[in-house]
């Protein structure tokens, strides 16, 4: 099989089992490396290049035409954001964004969802305002795999 047609069925089929639910996950470091190397050992192997070889992971991303999985999950974060951002202000999921948290114990603050998405947005330098038109924001948001 052509290595673009496996790079096609990887997008449609593969990436989206393993993103399912990834909008309102509030992932960790950790979890996105799990999912970074998961997600090279399946286009190595579907490229037929081993660890052995080193060919660095942007040329077989490149080969494959896949953005990394990182940058995906962040803009289905964005994008669920976005919609829910959008809804009427009394719609129960956009309350419970702007519930207090509760009172935490010494150390460092849990990640939550919402901090990873304010993160995702400073590094992108959204506002909330971007979010109120769909288009724009999703413009601004997408990370387009390679053409």
């Amino acid at each position: 099989m052509p290595v673009k047609t496996k790079g096609k069925v990887y997008k449609t089929a593969v990436r989206p089992a393993l993103l399912y639910g990834s909008e309102v996950w509030a992932s960790k470091k950790t979890h996105e490396q799990k999912l970074h190397t998961t997600e090279m050992r399946m286009l190595r192997w579907a490229g037929g290049v081993t660890l052995k070889d080193k060919v660095e992971s942007k040329y077989i991303r490149g080969s494959f035409k896949v953005a990394p999985i990182t940058d995906k999950i962040s803009e289905t974060r964005l994008r669920w954001y976005g919609h829910v951002m959008r809804r009427p202000d009394d719609y129960v999921v956009k309350k419970c964004l702007s519930m207090a948290a509760r009172k935490r114990g010494r150390g460092r603050p849990q990640t939550t969802w919402m901090t990873k998405v304010q993160r995702d947005m400073k590094r992108l330098g959204l506002s909330d305002e971007d979010a109120k038109t769909r288009s724009t924001w999703r413009r601004m948001i997408t990370k387009a795999d390679p053409a």
